[in-house]
């Protein structure tokens, strides 16, 4: 059986994860900097393939997924760039010399679509031994930067050394000036604005969503609190989750804070990539190969307000089609499970878009999800993709679906993954000869100075720990174009659009100084 295997088949060979926990008690001048981080999980997942002793020195490609840091928007106190070249500095600490050293743009797709481009590129001879990794560090920098404490990373040798990465993937802004106005670059603005919509197409309440919400990712905390890697190792009840408190208060209804994506981590994963022929030559046993059996990328229409709608994804749902084609199977065919969990809303989509159940028995999850497993940037994906392996090596034969979404699911890639090899050579329909299709979608023209009668299309609060700030509404002119606008910012009306169903309410837009203002009537 293992000879029948084509030789430039790409697999996955080793895979480790490392959650540093120094900044949850507060010994910030103990923790690792990122690029510590990263070769920790690195030299995990080289070991992990039972061939360090060969594998390491045959590495000719360092990838790294982007920090969270490096992203093309505004981050406050964040430092850009503070690491000029980390796929270098990471082969420094690892005594590797790659021919090539990549660093990636953002989004939460990255890992899996990072895997997806080494696959081809290893199946095509570009490539033969590839180290993937990422890390988040915000749990550290952050504490430290509250206590007064100088991390001295910026001055670490680690910081440059002397040369500059190739950039790779999509690192377009996931939001333009007009959007970004009204606050959509913040993602639990945007997501909130699927979530009543997704609400409203199921007929729900406002008061029996949230309750549906806490129960729907309950089980999620379940697996995360049985998860060694887990930044909460802590099972959340339903009404906890739902129910809004002093620990627990809205940050962007409908979303109460245990419904949100936990960005401040510290934690780091990598995988090692390679072909069959190249895994035979480096003594790396079959008992950890892992097939890449289909997988698919693509990204909806850009802009956030000019979707088609913002209950669905045709992208995801073409990425689902095409990475169950390429695989030969269906989603009645997975045993395991992990579609990105930033918010509710963007599992429900996956859901509906790839034909999975809400309440599936094989779960959605492997890891525990972005809220409580922990949300560490762009690199989560890589941490279930890790997950995954260690299940699916658990149970030969077993198949694994991992997803992943960048921006406001805009972004999307997935991956199909099995210890079944796969037969012929491999292969992968190029993502372009899709994407002009789905770019050239019809949609609603957004007119960003409405004036007159409009109705609400959907809508969201949005809150800090002050309380209710101000109202965003995405509405409709009777002419069908599309609008972004605010409401007035009176603590009584933000309670009552809380409240009550804004979905389909009629009022009137018109433009005022900075923003559009939208008056209920």
């Amino acid at each position: 059986m293992t000879n029948s295997i084509h030789p430039t088949t790409p697999i996955l060979v080793g895979a480790a994860q490392f959650t540093q926990r120094t900044a949850r008690e507060k010994q910030f001048a103990e923790s690792l900097g990122p690029i510590e981080m990263l070769a920790k999980a690195a030299r995990g997942a080289i070991a992990d393939s039972g061939a360090a002793a060969t594998l390491a020195a045959a590495i000719d490609t360092v990838a790294v997924v982007g920090f969270t840091a490096d992203a093309p928007i505004e981050q406050g106190r964040l430092v850009k760039r503070l690491f000029r070249n980390p796929p270098a500095s990471l082969a420094t600490h690892l005594g590797a010399s790659p021919r090539r050293v990549f660093y990636t743009g953002t989004g939460g797709n990255t890992p899996q679509w990072l895997v997806n481009r080494t696959a081809a590129e290893i199946a095509s001879g570009e490539c033969e031994v590839a180290l993937l990794a990422g890390a988040e560090y915000l749990a550290t920098f952050f504490g430290a930067l509250s206590e007064g404490i100088d991390l001295g990373w910026g001055n670490s040798p680690d910081a440059d050394p002397g040369s500059d990465p190739e950039m790779v993937g999509d690192d377009r802004p996931g939001t333009n000036a007009y959007e970004r106005a009204y606050g959509l670059q913040f993602p639990v603005n945007t997501y909130a604005l699927f979530e009543n919509a997704i609400r409203g197409a199921k007929g729900r309440s406002v008061e029996a969503h949230l309750k549906w919400m806490g129960q729907f990712f309950s089980g999620f905390s379940r697996v995360a609190a049985e998860n060694p890697n887990a930044w909460f190792k802590a099972y959340r009840a339903p009404e906890e989750i739902s129910t809004p408190g002093p620990n627990n208060r809205f940050v962007g209804f409908p979303y109460t804070k245990y419904l949100n994506a936990m960005i401040a981590v510290d934690m780091s994963a990598a995988l090692v990539m390679t072909s069959v022929k190249k895994a035979r030559e480096l003594g790396i046993p079959q008992d950890k190969w892992v097939f890449l059996h289909g997988c698919a990328d693509a990204n909806d229409i850009w802009n956030v307000s000019e979707r088609v709608d913002f209950q669905s994804s045709p992208a995801l749902k073409l990425v689902g089609e095409k990475t169950f084609t390429m695989a030969g199977r269906t989603a009645a065919d997975l045993d395991y499970i992990d579609l990105y969990s930033c918010f509710p809303s963007a599992v429900e989509v996956a859901c509906q878009e790839l034909g999975i159940a809400e309440d599936d028995a094989r779960g959605l999850t492997v890891t525990g999800g972005l809220p409580y497993f922990g949300g560490p940037g762009n690199n989560y994906v890589m941490h279930a993709i890790a997950t995954m392996m260690e299940k699916l090596r658990a149970r030969p034969g077993s198949f694994g679906l991992c997803t992943g979404n960048g921006w406001y699911l805009t972004k999307h890639s997935a991956g199909l993954y099995s210890t079944t090899p796969t037969k012929g050579a491999w292969k992968r329909e190029d993502p372009k000869s899709w994407q002009k299709d789905l770019d050239a979608m019809a949609h609603p023209e957004v007119e960003e100075t409405p004036e007159g009668k409009a109705k609400v299309e959907t809508y969201t609060v949005v809150t800090d720990r002050k309380g209710r700030r101000f109202g965003i509404v995405v509405g409709r002119l009777e002419s069908g174009h599309r609008f972004l606008a605010n409401t007035p910012d009176d603590k009584a009306i933000l309670d009552w659009i809380m409240r009550e169903e804004m979905l389909g309410r009629v009022g009137d837009v018109g433009p005022t100084r900075t923003t559009n203002l939208f008056r209920f009537r």
